[in-house]
């Protein structure tokens, strides 16, 4: 289904928006008082001379996720997690605009990424022009204003390969997990899917329904602008879920990318309640699991799937996270 876009404009700079997001931080300070670690004011409105839509998006870094949810008492209406794993969202509008407020815990992916890019428009006029007319351009197609199966209007997934080109030119390579929502995503999971184990079984991928079923959760892991890793994980009844697959890049395995992407599941597994992770290890991959604490524990697939025979099955209790800043590789 289509969703029509009624209005998105695009001003220009407006130089009262650094003090509009100042007035909200220190709003921000205030209901959360030290829960709040630090504040920055990110995107387009956050770069001087760079036109923008009046959306002051904002990055809230706190000690604890939870905390944030105060902040509904000062009038800033709560969205969930939306694309991106362990980042909880926020709006809220006031007289002159509207605010997006992104809040994760130190050491999240979303707080370099978002740094670089925002440093890189700063101090880089010409990406900063290329930037602002790219935003005319595709608010003159009319499918900019429309919004089909993933969340994202036209107009914000025209931006996503200028963006990403963005990124490669200032370097970044830091780590992030996103949920599998951008056409993108969507095509590099099917394709570590089919060559990473269907094409091993000469078939086509039988389980491309789990794509629409709420039980089944898809994410991928970024180096920089570029998808490195894939995993599927299956949540079960009784707080438990199942990994069923996660890959990484075969030129980029063994240097602890695998760990990192399986540590951070686990994070936003026990964010929702989950308390066991179960797997079917491969004999290659016992290793592996075993470096991440996993140990033998029963599989006992509620769905009643046979294992196969060389089939190992393995688990692990999810226990409080560690900070997400010890975890990088």
């Amino acid at each position: 289904m289509t969703i029509q876009i009624k209005h998105i404009e695009v001003v220009p700079y407006d130089p009262t928006w650094p003090q509009t997001f100042g007035e909200e931080a220190a709003l921000i300070r205030q209901v959360l008082g030290g829960h709040c670690l630090e504040i920055h004011h990110i995107g387009s409105t956050a770069v001087p001379g760079l036109a923008a839509k009046r959306d002051i998006d904002t990055l809230l870094i706190v000690d604890n996720l939870d905390a944030s949810l105060a902040l509904q008492h000062a009038n800033y209406r709560f969205n969930g997690e939306m694309n991106i794993p362990l980042r909880y969202c926020f709006s809220k509008n006031t007289d002159v605009s509207k605010v997006n407020l992104h809040v994760v815990e130190p050491g999240h992916g979303f707080i370099a990424l978002n740094l670089y890019f925002r440093d890189y428009l700063r101090n880089h006029e010409d990406a900063r022009i290329a930037y602002g007319n790219l935003k005319q351009q595709l608010l003159k197609n009319p499918q900019s204003y429309e919004r089909g199966a993933m969340r994202f209007p036209g107009y914000t997934l025209g931006k996503d390969q200028f963006i990403k080109k963005i990124l490669e030119e200032a370097q970044f390579e830091g780590l992030s997990l996103a949920f599998c929502m951008h056409v993108n995503e969507w095509e590099s999971a099917k394709a570590f899917r089919q060559r990473e184990f269907f094409d091993k079984a000469g078939i086509q991928d039988p389980y491309t329904w789990t794509f629409e079923h709420s039980d089944h959760v898809h994410l991928v892991l970024y180096q920089g602008a570029t998808i490195v890793g894939y995993t599927h994980i299956q949540l079960w009844p009784e707080n438990q879920a199942a990994m069923r697959i996660i890959v990484i890049e075969e030129t980029l395995r063994n240097q602890g990318l695998g760990g990192y992407f399986l540590t951070q599941c686990e994070r936003w597994l026990f964010s929702k309640g989950i308390k066991s992770l179960r797997t079917e290890a491969s004999p290659a991959a016992k290793r592996f699991y075993e470096k991440q604490d996993y140990a033998l524990m029963p599989f006992n697939d509620p769905d009643g799937y046979e294992s196969g025979p060389e089939d190992i099955p393995m688990g692990k209790i999810i226990t409080p996270p560690a900070s997400p800043s010890a975890l990088h590789p």
